[in-house]
């Protein structure tokens, strides 16, 4: 495959990643609800209290988490399709965050880092093959 193809299908990746994210985030958020609702009509039901506040905030806590680890790979996926300069960049953060996702966010992450840090993935963004310098030379002390 050419590095453009690549690109392509790594922005892709990226894009079907946050969709399947969303997805998920919808039904969790459905499923949520439904405890939610199940948690507050049998409290009701046997005369105790509402649920605490604090339930309430675990949900909408966990809802935020985990819409803003889609949004890196939203991103990543638009700037590796546009190619803009700062594709290098989104895309090897939201392979990161992908990665916390098994196992559908770890492939992506792995073929993510496989084309930025390839030779293939340098062409397209300019990544300088550069070496790391020489260690500096210490004289050694030597007893007499």
């Amino acid at each position: 495959m050419t590095p453009l193809e690549h690109n392509k299908f790594v922005g892709l990746a990226q894009l079907g990643y946050a969709g399947v994210h969303l997805l998920m985030i919808i039904v969790l958020m459905g499923v949520e609800g439904f405890m939610f609702q199940g948690i507050y009509s049998r409290s009701q039901e046997m005369g105790g209290p509402p649920p605490p506040p604090l339930l309430v905030l675990i949900f909408v806590f966990a809802g935020i988490v985990t819409v803003a680890m889609t949004i890196p790979s939203v991103v990543a996926g638009y700037a590796l399709l546009k190619r803009r300069p700062w594709a290098k960049v989104a895309g090897i953060v939201g392979g990161v965050v992908a990665a916390t996702s098994f196992p559908i966010g770890t492939a992506v992450a792995v073929y993510t880092f496989w084309f930025l840090f390839s030779d293939v993935g340098k062409q397209l963004y300019g990544g300088k093959n550069q070496e790391v310098p020489p260690l500096p030379v210490i004289p050694s002390v030597t007893g007499g």
